[in-house]
C-alpha cells in the first residue's frame, strides 16, 4: 500500500461566501480570520478546507466536515427562533443554529454544539453543575478558566482606564509574583480586591489578563451559581474551590456577582444566604501563610455587601473602574479590531466622540454589527460605512440620543 501525503497546511472552515461566490472567508482553530479569491469556486458555509504551499503555490483542498470536530456543551435554552437558538452557559450567551431533528424548547438544559445546534435534552428544566446531589473534582474543574488556546492575554488588550490598569497590576500581580519577598519584609498578604463598576466596563476582562500574565490558576464563578438547592452544598462548594486554588502555586478566584452572594444580613435574610456568607467570611480568614492566593470579587452594587466582607485581612481594597472617555473610548475601539479584517481608514475618533457614556462591552459590540452589514454586502472585511452602520444600529438599540440618520447627520 502506498499513501501520497499533501504537504502541512492549515485547516480552516468557511463562515461566509460573497453572493457571487468568489470570495471565501473563513477562520482558523485559533479564532483569528482571512479570507481568499478564487473564480467559480463550489465551497458552502461550514466546509472544512485545507491550506497549503506545493511548488510555490497556494492550494485549497476540501476537507470532511468531520475534520473540523464540534466540541459540545451544556446549557439552558433562553431564547428559540426558527434560525437561531440562544443558551446560557456558565453567565455567558451562545448562539446556535436552529435545526427540527431535536424537539426541544425555552428552559430545557440540552446538549449542544455551535454548528450542529441542539443536540439532545438533558432535563426539561434548567438545571446547573452544583443542582446535583453531590460535588466532585469534576464539578470544580467547570470552575476553573482557560484561554482559549493559541491565544494570549496582554495587558495591552485592555484599552483605555490606564490607572485602573495600573493599580490593578500593583495590588494583584505584583504580590502574586513576590509572595516570598513580601513575605520576608514581613508586610500583611493582600486576600481580597474588590472590583467596582457598571456592567461591561472590563472587570472580568482584566482579572483574566492579571492570571494569565501572572501564571495563575483563574477560578471564575457568577454569584448565582453558588446556591443550591441541596442543604449546605453551596458552603461544600465554596469550600472546595478555596482548598482547591490552595493547592495551586498561584491562583485567582474571581467572584462575579458578589452582591448576589454576599449581600447585607438581617433579620430578614434567608438562612442559607445567612450560612453562604459565614462561610465565604471563614474561608478568606483561614488562608495559610503559605498560600499564594489572591480573591477578586466584582460588583456594580458594592452598596449592598455585608460590611463584615470590607474590613481589614478581607475585601479591604477597592478597584473602581468608570466609564471610558473619549481617548480611553478610542483605544477601545482601536484593539477591539486588532483581529478583525477592516479597510482603513476607519473614523474611530469621530465614533469616540458620539459614545459618550457607553461602557467597553458596549463599544466591542459595534464591531459585531459592523461585520454583519459587511456581510450583508458580500464583503469580507469592514469598511468606513460598516463600521458607521455598526454604530447607528447599536446606537439606536441602547436608545441613545445621538443616533446618525440615512444622511450621516445626527437626529
Amino acid at each position: 500500500m502506498s499513501l501520497q501525503l499533501n504537504p502541512p497546511g492549515h485547516t480552516v472552515k468557511v463562515t461566509a461566501v460573497s453572493e457571487d461566490g468568489c470570495r471565501i472567508c473563513f477562520d482558523f482553530r485559533n479564532g483569528s480570520s482571512s479570507y481568499f479569491d478564487q473564480q467559480d469556486s463550489v465551497y458552502e458555509i461550514g466546509d472544512v478546507l485545507l491550506l497549503f504551499e506545493e511548488n510555490g503555490l497556494q492550494r485549497v483542498e476540501k476537507l470532511p466536515r468531520s475534520a473540523w470536530p464540534d466540541q459540545l456543551w451544556v446549557g439552558v435554552v433562553r431564547i428559540k427562533r426558527e434560525d437561531i437558538t440562544v443558551i446560557t452557559v456558565g453567565g455567558q450567551i451562545r448562539i446556535v443554529p436552529t435545526f427540527g431533528h431535536v424537539e426541544y424548547e425555552v428552559g430545557n438544559t440540552v446538549e449542544a454544539g455551535d454548528s450542529r445546534g441542539v443536540v439532545r435534552v438533558l432535563s426539561s428544566t434548567p438545571i446547573s453543575a452544583i443542582d446535583l446531589p453531590s460535588l466532585d473534582d469534576s464539578i470544580i474543574d467547570g470552575f476553573l478558566w482557560e484561554p482559549p488556546e493559541g491565544t494570549n492575554r496582554e495587558f495591552d488588550d485592555f484599552g483605555g482606564l490606564k490607572d485602573v490598569v495600573k493599580r490593578a497590576h500593583e495590588l494583584i500581580e505584583l504580590p502574586l509574583k513576590n509572595r516570598e519577598a513580601l513575605s520576608k519584609i514581613g508586610a500583611r498578604p493582600i486576600k481580597g480586591v474588590l472590583f467596582t463598576g457598571k456592567p461591561g466596563t472590563g472587570k472580568t476582562m482584566l482579572a483574566q489578563i492579571i492570571a494569565y500574565q501572572s501564571g495563575a490558576k483563574f477560578f471564575k464563578i457568577s454569584g448565582p451559581e453558588v446556591f443550591s438547592k441541596w442543604v449546605g452544598q453551596s458552603e461544600e462548594l465554596l469550600r472546595k474551590l478555596f482548598d482547591r486554588a490552595e493547592s495551586c502555586k498561584k491562583a485567582i478566584i474571581f467572584f462575579d456577582e458578589i452582591d448576589s452572594v454576599a449581600s447585607q444580613r438581617d433579620d430578614e435574610s434567608h438562612e442559607s444566604s445567612k450560612r453562604v456568607v459565614a462561610q465565604l467570611l471563614t474561608l478568606m480568614d483561614g488562608f495559610s501563610s503559605k498560600s499564594n492566593v489572591v480573591v477578586i470579587a466584582a460588583t456594580n452594587r458594592p452598596q449592598d455587601l455585608d460590611v463584615a466582607l470590607l474590613r481589614p485581612g478581607r475585601f479591604d481594597w477597592e478597584i473602581h473602574f468608570p466609564f471610558p472617555d473619549q481617548i480611553d473610548r478610542e483605544d477601545i475601539l482601536k484593539k477591539s479590531a486588532r483581529d478583525l479584517q477592516t479597510r482603513d481608514p476607519l473614523p474611530h475618533g469621530y465614533v469616540a466622540a458620539k459614545t459618550k457614556g457607553w461602557s467597553g462591552a458596549e463599544l466591542a459590540a459595534i464591531w459585531t454589527e459592523a461585520a454583519l452589514l459587511a456581510v450583508e454586502e458580500g464583503r469580507c472585511e469592514i469598511c468606513e460605512e460598516d463600521y458607521i452602520g455598526g454604530y447607528q444600529r447599536r446606537a439606536r438599540y441602547r436608545g441613545h440620543p445621538r443616533e446618525i440618520n440615512e444622511n450621516g447627520g445626527e437626529r
